[in-house]
């Protein structure tokens, strides 16, 4: 008994270990828009003078914004460079987006003055990138400055040089009304404490390139010259795409869906105890420590969450459960088999092992692919089901399973098989006594025998969707329609015909209007709005109806990127699953998968154009989700087939039959506990969850429930078609498999090894 009673105290620490580390990374982990309002917006660095923009244009641009965001004081900033020319700057939690919008699209504008404020020179003296890094006679870092106009360079510093105040100061987007060198002199050069960059002595006139130097670290250089070039380049920012979010709506999403996130997860733990037992118990503890690692990883990376990242946590439960499932299959299927708990625990947890590494692979390629072309909102889902992948394998694999063994080590469960995993005494045969295993589930239940049916149901459901989505098309969002979207909470009665008035006050064109379930409304508009416009919306509704606001703009160069991005991901997230499965198992694998994930997304884009409902960029999260999901599916299947077959002499059709069907019995409960699951989160978040995420669970719903069954119904079935015309052929080797020139068969000599 005190070996049993350590172990709870253990279990027992690890859960409130979890659990403390769980609340500081909950109160302090960087939210997103969505989830606290705020705004943000999508540049395009473009040049002046019609050249091509550098990356040193960019960079320097890049450096510009981040020292003009330290004006508003937003603590914790996201601007992040993406592809050759874009910038996406993220404001979490600001108030005022207008201002915040004027303060980082003004044009850079660096000037030389003297300590009274008054101007001197601009920027025009210099050169385009004009300030580089250099070094003085004693190698320390300086900045060296090419002068352009060197007349007017050498007038102006004579004059300084003359001074009784023989100093000149650079500044960057220097403001009359705030800035002040008798204010200010003490911050000066204190890169992001001042707009003020330098002060310099003149000792004479200077006619040709000069250099700043002092006391500089080598970064202090570095961040110096990009932010004097930032002011001296011939660029500026052009708003592409912007999005702002009252504080109310992220208050209001947060709460719906961290509520729908705890009910999701208590239910698969309630699910897991129920069918379990006591390994549901371990499983629900693996959770608790699963859920906690993850957002702790997620916060110690900086880690914005989002309301797509929620999702992605709580479907990475689902699928993170999956791993044990598979487990405690097989440890029941070596109990029904008369091992010991010992034994039967050792042997499942071996034999589970590669199926859940598969699985989880090429899940985690379709996360990849998702981070590589995803963009905002997208790549946090992304991130976090990466991270996700990896701590199931951490958590739900070795942790759980550590755990799992320090009570099965102390005997207690020996002869509890019930208590420990839900299997009754009376259906483990004694082997001892000659007994063999009567447990089987599914026995009469005929996979196969209707797989014509099967696949022709397929093959309508595929002509079917394809007809549907050519006549109505799809209901695209502004995200790949490009235009402007408006969500409007007010307390007054607004309806559709209201909306119409209004886009005609506004000269907008309307073409959707939707009450959403949380009693908003959202509009969307074909037209591009500038920043002006936005305010100008912004202003309308709110002296109007009182309304708070959200407004989304995106426009043709985004939706343009956005479309190319969601067909390569489709693509190459397809093509790196069939060559993995390829590989691991053999092509006859690969061409059955392939077919049944391109039928499982044509299905979900299918109902999707039927209901009219929105497809944007959140829903290539979903579809890309979906094929991992169902690829592991598939490939649990396919690993138990791939098993079975090797066990048995393939000469006939009938034997194959016998072992898909005996492989599709022996997983089917498995597919029911996972796809339940994983279905229960979803349905959660649908019930309970927030409306910014609704079509993207529906989509989920969709793809997880027809991917089960699916995988079930067609791939094993499409295998079993392909690998038919297979028999009696040479079996080709495996890349990976060595050739044996004399193979010795062994011979079976009773009481010896038979």
């Amino acid at each position: 008994m005190k070996k049993i009673w350590s172990k709870i105290l253990l279990t027992i620490g690890i859960l409130v270990a979890s659990v403390l580390l769980l609340i500081p990374v909950l109160q302090n982990i960087k939210l997103g828009l969505d989830l606290q309002g705020g705004f943000e917006v999508l540049y395009e660095v473009q040049s002046v003078d019609g050249k091509d923009v550098t990356s040193d244009m960019v960079t320097s641009t890049y450096k510009t914004i981040s020292k003009r965001i330290d004006v508003l004081g937003v603590l914790e900033p996201t601007i992040i460079v993406e592809g050759d020319n874009k910038i996406r700057v993220q404001l979490a939690g600001i108030k005022n987006a207008d201002e915040a919008r004027n303060v980082i699209s003004q044009t850079a504008n660096l000037t030389f003055r003297d300590t009274n404020d008054n101007l001197l020179m601009t920027s025009d003296v210099l050169k385009s990138g004009a300030a580089k890094v250099g070094r003085d006679n004693n190698g320390k870092p300086v900045v060296s400055l090419s002068v352009k106009d060197n007349d007017e360079f050498y007038t102006v510093t004579k004059k300084v040089s003359e001074m009784e105040d023989n100093r000149i100061v650079i500044w960057l987007d220097f403001d009359e009304g705030k800035n002040s060198f008798a204010t200010e002199s003490n911050k000066c050069g204190s890169l992001g404490a001042s707009n003020c960059l330098s002060v310099a002595s003149v000792s004479q006139g200077f006619s040709s390139d000069v250099i700043i130097q002092g006391n500089f670290e080598q970064e202090e250089v570095e961040n110096l010259v990009d932010l004097i070039n930032s002011g001296s380049l011939p660029t500026k920012l052009v708003e592409i795409s912007s999005k702002s979010v009252e504080a109310s709506f992220g208050e209001s999403s947060l709460v719906k869906t961290a509520t729908a996130g705890v009910v999701g997860i208590g239910l698969i733990m309630l699910l897991l105890i129920i069918i379990y037992r006591m390994a549901g118990v371990f499983a629900s503890i693996g959770i608790v420590v699963y859920t906690s690692l993850t957002f702790f990883i997620f916060w110690l990376i900086g880690g914005t969450l989002t309301l797509p990242g929620i999702a992605a946590m709580i479907l990475g439960i689902g699928m993170a459960v999956d791993a044990n499932v598979i487990s405690f299959a097989r440890i029941k299927d070596e109990l029904y088999n008369g091992r010991g708990i010992r034994t039967a625990f050792k042997n499942g947890n071996k034999s589970s092992f590669g199926t859940i590494l598969d699985a989880n692979v090429t899940t985690l390629i379709v996360a990849i692919i998702l981070f590589i072309f995803g963009q905002s909102s997208v790549k946090g889902f992304a991130t976090m089901l990466i991270i996700s992948i990896f701590v199931t394998m951490l958590v739900m694999v070795f942790f759980t399973r550590w755990l799992m063994t320090k009570f099965v080590e102390t005997k207690v469960f020996d002869n509890k098989p019930r208590l420990f995993i839900g299997v009754k005494p009376s259906d483990i045969p004694n082997t001892n006594k000659g007994e063999k295993r009567t447990k089987y589930f599914y026995k009469k239940l005929d996979f196969v025998k209707n797989r014509k049916v099967f696949l022709i149901i397929a093959l309508i459901i595929t002509v079917l969707g394809a007809v549907v989505l050519f006549k109505s098309g799809l209901n695209l969002g502004i995200d790949f329609k490009g235009g402007t979207s408006v969500t409007l909470k007010t307390e007054a009665d607004y309806s559709e015909k209201l909306a119409k008035k209004d886009a005609e006050k506004l000269g907008y064109d309307l073409y959707s209007y939707e009450e959403l379930s949380d009693g908003s409304y959202d509009l969307k508009f074909t037209d591009t709005l500038s920043k002006d416009q936005s305010m100008r919306a912004e202003k309308y509704f709110g002296d109007t109806y009182e309304a708070s606001t959200d407004v989304g703009v995106i426009s043709n160069v985004v939706k343009q990127e956005l479309v190319k991005n969601a067909i390569l991901s489709v693509i190459l997230a397809a093509i790196g699953i069939v060559i993995y499965i390829s590989l691991r198992f053999k092509f006859s694998y690969g061409v059955s998968s392939i077919v049944t994930l391109l039928l499982d997304v044509l299905v979900m884009i299918s109902v999707f154009s039927l209901f009219r409902l929105e497809v944007s960029s959140i829903f290539i999260a979903a579809l890309l989700s979906v094929i991992g999901y169902a690829v592991n599916d598939i490939i649990i299947v396919f690993d138990r087939i791939r098993e079975n077959a090797a066990k048995k002499q393939i000469k006939t059709v009938k034997d194959l039959t016998d072992v898909v069907n005996n492989s599709l019995r022996e997983v089917f409960n498995r597919s029911l506990i996972t796809m339940a699951s994983t279905i229960i989160p979803v349905v959660c978040l649908i019930i309970l969850g927030s409306h910014e995420i609704l079509n993207f669970n529906i989509a989920l719903l969709v793809g997880l429930t027809f991917g089960a069954l699916s995988t079930i119904f067609v791939a094993s079935q499409l295998w079993l078609e392909i690998e038919k015309h297979q028999i009696g052929k040479e079996k080709k080797k495996m890349w990976y498999e060595e050739d044996v020139e004399d193979e010795v068969n062994e011979i079976s000599i009773k009481g010896i090894n038979s």
